[in-house]
């Protein structure tokens, strides 16, 4: 399981591929036009779809003359479950962790 973990954030770790999973919430789309918002090429594209889809992420499957590209919903449940797991802390606010820093460390500028 652990292999397959890594596999999924793996392909989560890049911005284009998360935009893509994103895009495919909506529908399915044929490749062409999940390409077509990026400004890259057509066979970079299909790279980013083959890493999702060995991760489970997304299948892919032809359709005619046209290759189509899925979302495939439970493929996230084992990164889910993982990070669901980390729960039971308590969120850290930011704003509040920023003005401690401040508080108790002196400023570059005050040197």
């Amino acid at each position: 399981m652990s292999s397959d973990l890594d596999t999924v954030f793996a392909a989560l770790a890049d911005p284009t591929r998360r935009a893509i999973l994103a895009m495919l919430l909506e529908d399915d789309m044929a490749v062409t036009d999940v390409a077509e918002p990026f400004e890259m090429s057509l066979a970079a594209i299909s790279k980013h779809l083959m890493i999702l889809t060995k991760a489970g992420l997304i299948s892919q499957e032809k359709r005619g003359r046209v290759k189509w590209c899925k979302l495939e919903p439970d493929a996230l449940r084992s990164a889910s479950v993982w990070m669901q797991g980390f729960g039971q802390f308590e969120p850290v606010n930011l704003d509040a962790f920023e003005r401690f820093l401040e508080s108790q460390l002196p400023l570059a500028d005050d040197t």
